[in-house]
């Protein structure tokens, strides 16, 4: 049996390691190791990027809801009980959304969110 010569395909292999390393400061776009091993790092932060960034929009909704909230007499955690109380199932993105582009509409979403809820209007 012949004896196997990997040269040519080992080459391919580290090229396309290289390729997707480009970029990188100094050794980590050059060299094959640290470029592996910085690949495997980035390609962890990616994936835990992915997940972060659905977090990090929940919580800018919620943060624009509460300032919304607030301007019409209720905190975040009396809005949202009162939408629940009403059956008014928007979900936090898109009365977000509607906080910013259509005030107008909000006030009438907190206004039913704050009758479900037994207040006074302010």
């Amino acid at each position: 049996m012949p004896r196997v010569r990997i040269g040519a395909a080992r080459k391919q292999r580290h090229k396309r390691l290289l390729k997707r390393a480009k970029g990188f400061v100094g050794g980590r776009s050059k060299l094959y190791k640290t470029a592996h091993e910085t690949l495997l790092r980035a390609g962890a932060n990616r994936f835990s990027g992915r997940k972060e960034k659905k977090r990090d929009y929940r919580a800018l909704w919620i943060t624009r809801l509460n300032a919304a909230a607030t301007q019409r007499g209720l905190r975040y955690s009396q809005f949202i009980d009162g939408l629940a109380k009403a059956k008014i199932t928007l979900n936090r993105k898109s009365l977000s959304e509607l906080a910013i582009a259509d005030p107008a509409a909000f006030d009438q979403i907190a206004a039913k969110a704050r009758d479900a809820l037994g207040l006074v209007s302010a």
